[in-house]
């Protein structure tokens, strides 16, 4: 057991060891020595991910032979052609809710609570740090490249998906985070809608077509921004508040109780410690489920990429009109996600960050296929384990609470889109405005589920800010699903690389606590068993 305690990431070494520890725990002799030995261990090794990039690569050329078979294709048969990545996509979304709640309260109550806060404020430093340098970074990128100053502005849908304003959003944030019943926080989310009344009398601009349209009323004086921008403005706040629920888990509520209830059990010393080895029970056999569940991974990908490409309504509008727009936001999320983000894991651990990232494909795949950082995570979580050695009690706390408001991808996008709505739309921005949408940009990609498109919905309260109509994000839907795959990635790997940066600041503390044998992978040993 020694040796295999020595060969365990648990313990503290790199992940190289542990990856040749993972076939030979207890037989250290028998470590691949010759060319065919290491080629076959790194075949058996790395033979899931492979599959899962061949299912992406696949998936993108079964899209484009069945777009050109000479046909259209009915929503029916689209549906039919992503049974499969909607089954996987399922399972992975019904580890999401027991494996959070599961992870964070059994690796905080199992931590001094000392170490606990250190950990967690080092995590939310980095947070907080790689979303303002995206949100800067594409800001800095959309101004210079002008990526809307060329376009036509169409016709967009005047009507707001969500008709509300910055401070509802806000609140809706903070409201969240507190569920006054944890079992409807499972299935649903607080949500704040606006809805006219009657009765109120709203402005109106005699140069607006639009408003001498609706209904009569006193008119407003011209303003200094766009009259329509004030008018909308007051419409808002004069509108009635109605308070209502949106179907989707909770993540944030469940997260703060899950991290509450994790301090609480170790506070409580001996008496908590039933409470908590149910739950570090429970977490050990949900990654042993999801080490079964990814095995569906490359064939879920593959037809969940497959029929998105089938769906999709015109190559030409993707490449011809929005081109520019999809650069510069490709260009973003490759600079901060290979650039900046390994940068400041280098800077921090003095280790080859690509390395560590190459150990994440398999959840890089998994996060484009399903557009989804909250079903990403069980995978994300076995890959930073058992690939990259990293400690079970800083994967289980940091990974969960990054995948719920580390959004870095998401942050930089809604950026670069308000920015391009307001190019298009030539409204010109000032510095006052530009610094708006970065805070409000960071705060915004902080609210956004973990579900695919959610950026969609935060992205109302980005272009509230300044002043531009929410109906104008129709402009980008025709590309936003190939995108929303791309800053998903992204955000995976902030969380992922932010967990290695932990672990290497806390090593020293974490060797000095005990592990929990509920706390490794296999639930017995100090070893760790690959996917």
């Amino acid at each position: 057991m020694e040796v295999a305690t020595e060969l365990s990431p648990l313990s503290g070494t790199d992940g190289a060891k542990a990856e040749k520890a993972s076939y030979y725990p207890h037989q250290p002799d028998r470590l691949p020595r010759t060319a065919a030995q290491k080629f076959a261990v790194f075949l058996k090794h790395n033979a899931l991910t492979m599959l899962t990039v061949a299912g992406v690569l696949f998936g993108i050329v079964l899209g484009l032979v069945l777009r050109n078979v000479g046909k259209t294709w009915s929503k029916r048969e689209i549906m039919y052609v992503n049974y499969i990545g909607e089954l996987f996509l399922r399972m992975l979304k019904s580890l999401i809710l027991p494996l959070i709640m599961s992870s964070l309260i059994s690796a905080i109550g199992s931590l001094d609570l000392s170490l606990s806060g250190k950990i967690g404020g080092r995590a939310i430093i980095y947070y907080m740090t790689t979303t303002i340098s995206a949100v800067v970074l594409g800001i800095v990128l959309v101004v210079s490249i002008q990526p809307g100053s060329n376009q036509n502005a169409n016709e967009s849908n005047d009507k707001a998906p969500r008709n509300v304003t910055t401070v509802d959003t806000l609140m809706d944030l903070v409201r969240n985070m507190f569920p006054p019943n944890l079992v409807e926080a499972c299935i649903a989310q607080h949500q704040t809608k606006i809805e006219m009344d009657a009765n109120s009398t709203l402005g109106r601009c005699p140069r607006c077509p639009r408003c001498r349209e609706r209904r009569p009323g006193p008119r407003q004086p011209a303003a200094t921004r766009s009259h329509e921008t004030v008018i909308r403005a007051e419409d808002k706040y004069t509108w009635r508040i109605v308070p209502s629920t949106e179907s989707g888990t909770n993540i944030l509520g469940l997260v703060v109780f899950s991290t509450v209830l994790g301090i609480t059990l170790g506070k409580m010393g001996d008496t908590g410690k039933p409470l908590l080895s149910f739950f570090e029970t429970l977490s050990t056999a949900m990654m042993i489920i999801t080490n079964w569940v990814v095995w569906m991974s490359p064939l879920g990908v593959l037809f969940l990429v497959a029929s998105k490409i089938i769906e999709m309504d015109s190559l030409n509008t993707v490449v011809g009109q929005l081109g520019m727009y999809f650069l510069t936001v490709m260009v973003g999320l490759c600079i901060h996600g290979f650039l900046v983000l390994p940068t400041i894991y280098f800077l921090f651990t003095r280790k080859n960050p690509f390395s560590y990232v190459s150990n994440m494909a398999q959840a890089m795949a998994t996060a484009f296929g399903t557009s989804s950082s909250s079903a990403t995570l069980p995978v994300a979580i076995a890959c930073l384990e058992e690939r990259n050695g990293v400690d079970p009690r800083v994967t289980r706390f940091v990974m969960p609470i990054g995948a719920t408001i580390n959004m870095d991808g998401t942050a930089l996008y809604e950026a670069v889109a308000a920015i391009f709505i307001a190019q298009v739309r030539q409204y010109s921005l000032s510095f006052g405005q530009l610094a708006a949408i970065s805070i409000t940009a960071t705060a915004a990609s902080i609210g956004a589920a973990g579900i695919p498109q959610a950026g969609l919905v935060t992205m109302v309260m980005v272009l509230d800010t300044v002043g531009l109509p929410s109906g104008d994000i129709s402009l980008i839907l025709a590309i936003d699903w190939l995108l929303d795959r791309c800053r998903t990635t992204v955000n995976v790997v902030g969380d992922s690389l932010g967990a290695g940066i932990v672990n290497h600041l806390s090593r020293n503390e974490l060797a000095a606590l005990p592990l929990h044998g509920a706390q490794t992978r296999n639930g017995g040993d100090n070893h760790t068993t690959s996917i």
